[in-house]
């Protein structure tokens, strides 16, 4: 069953309720899989991000580490000189809508908090660094566990499961319990199934199939299908093509449940979840 409520951040409330909500992609990085290095500048960065807004989208997500199949580590000191700038000057730039800093840092989420982010996004749901559930419990603010198995240098190496689903909500269950155990509040907790960290393209394609079964947890879920490698293998690499597969998994993604779709084009996706709701 589809969890209903609200998510209270900094910068106002994110409705979680029958419209799926778009999160902006913004990537600070040199070496991201879809748009590494298009907005390593700060400038490029900001003008992004306030493209997103202008777009549609509900929240921007934002981060300074690549975890892309077989990246290697970016030092906490080298995320937060890329992102701490950008996240200032878009809320100089009176950007109002809530930013998630993407980082398994705990370091740099706690800068990225005082620039102005309101959200962390831990790809690692907390295994990276042991002080990120008590950063977020300390500071009061939600985040986004997602599940992982290894890194992501490694995390494309054979990866292996009975049942993807069943283990994907078991080991999601996991974190949700070490959460709440450093002081998370329940309300807090959003959950992401990990689309394309340490899964196959088979794997990636039933947890879509199975969504409802995520939401049994009880908790919003995120979902980021967009530009993955799952879908190019299935519509070649045309860029159109990735585009239309990616507005095919998102529609699927809102049709099922999903709060949240994590995006680089918020305008298609925001065309995409308002048809969903209509249908609904």
């Amino acid at each position: 069953m589809r969890f209903h409520g609200q998510l209270t951040t900094g910068h106002g409330s994110l409705i979680l309720a029958d419209r799926t909500l778009v999160m902006g992609i913004l990537n600070v990085t040199p070496d991201s899989f879809s748009d590494g290095g298009r907005y390593f500048d700060d400038a490029a960065a900001v003008r992004r991000g306030l493209e997103l807004a202008a777009d549609g989208a509900d929240l921007i997500d934002i981060g300074g580490e690549s975890t892309r199949p077989g990246a290697t580590d970016v030092p906490p000191d080298e995320q937060i000189r890329r992102i701490e700038p950008v996240i200032r000057k878009l809320r100089a730039a009176n950007l109002a809508i809530p930013i998630s800093a993407d980082t398994r840092s705990a370091a740099v989420a706690a800068v990225a908090l005082d620039a102005g982010a309101d959200i962390i996004n831990d790809v690692s749901a907390g295994t990276h660094d042991p002080a990120m559930l008590d950063l977020a419990a300390h500071r009061g603010v939600p985040i986004i566990l997602m599940h992982m198995r290894g890194d992501p240098a490694t995390m494309q190496n054979d990866p292996r499961y009975g049942d993807v689903v069943t283990e994907v909500r078991a080991e999601l269950a996991q974190r949700i319990s070490e959460a709440l155990a450093a002081g998370v509040q329940a309300e807090r907790i959003l959950l992401d199934p990990g689309i394309g960290f340490s899964k196959t393209a088979e794997h990636n394609w039933e947890l879509l199939r199975r969504l409802p079964e995520l939401l049994t947890l009880g908790r919003p879920l995120l979902v980021g299908t967009s530009r993955k490698r799952f879908i190019r293998a299935a519509v070649g690499d045309d860029p159109r093509a990735v585009e239309f597969g990616t507005a095919a998994t998102v529609a699927a993604c809102a049709a099922a449940g999903a709060h949240i779709v994590r995006v680089h084009d918020v305008a298609a996706a925001r065309a995409v979840v308002r048809v969903a709701a209509r249908l609904q």
